[in-house]
């Protein structure tokens, strides 16, 4: 089982990251949150979660063990796998998602692509009293960016929503004027799509 990785850091983008360890790129899928806390060209350290299915061997990357240890709980619950469980850790900061938990919360769940009303009550009755005994000291440092647009767009494209109505989405929410960063703005452009 691989529990970290630990190299340079070759592509980054929001939905994974490629980083060179002893000569081999490893593509390893992460969440906005760990997204905005990797720097550029930096050595980086993540926190592995390995699945192997019949048909691939994945890699789910996160630069905080809490971040991981929530992943691992989602995908614990009948129903949710690895990529409505990186959906919500997309949408939502791990401690929202904790926060929605603890409080029977269901309508901040359902905010989250592919989670229904059950899907968000079953996620509650199941973690509730795990989320409970899990410390939630997450910290978020939010990134700066000439190209958020053309990110949150590949970010959103890659999540599997179709170019044009995200692209149309993102559009319309940076038709306000205001500054957003890329994770600012995909998790608006969620919430809308």
């Amino acid at each position: 089982m691989i529990a970290q990785i630990k190299g340079r850091l070759i592509d980054k983008t929001p939905t994974y990251v490629v980083i060179d360890c002893g000569g081999v790129g490893y593509e390893i899928k992460i969440s906005l949150n760990t997204f905005s806390q990797i720097g550029e060209g930096e050595t980086c350290l993540l926190y592995i979660h390995f699945v192997v299915r019949e048909d691939a061997q994945l890699l789910y990357g996160f630069k905080e063990t809490s971040e991981r240890e929530l992943f691992r709980l989602l995908i614990s619950v009948s129903g949710v796998g690895s990529a409505t469980a990186m959906m919500i850790l997309s949408s939502l900061s791990p401690n929202e998602t904790k926060q929605a938990i603890l409080n029977s919360d269901v309508n901040t769940l359902k905010s989250v692509k592919g989670i229904g009303a059950k899907s968000a009550e079953r996620i509650i009755i199941d973690l509730r009293d795990k989320i409970a005994k899990v410390d939630s000291g997450t910290t978020i440092s939010l990134p700066t960016n000439n190209t958020v647009k053309d990110e949150a767009l590949s970010a959103l494209v890659m999540l599997g929503f179709s170019k044009n109505p995200a692209e149309k989405a993102l559009n319309k929410i940076i038709s306000g004027g205001e500054d957003f960063t890329v994770e600012e703005l995909i998790k608006r452009t969620l919430k809308s799509l």
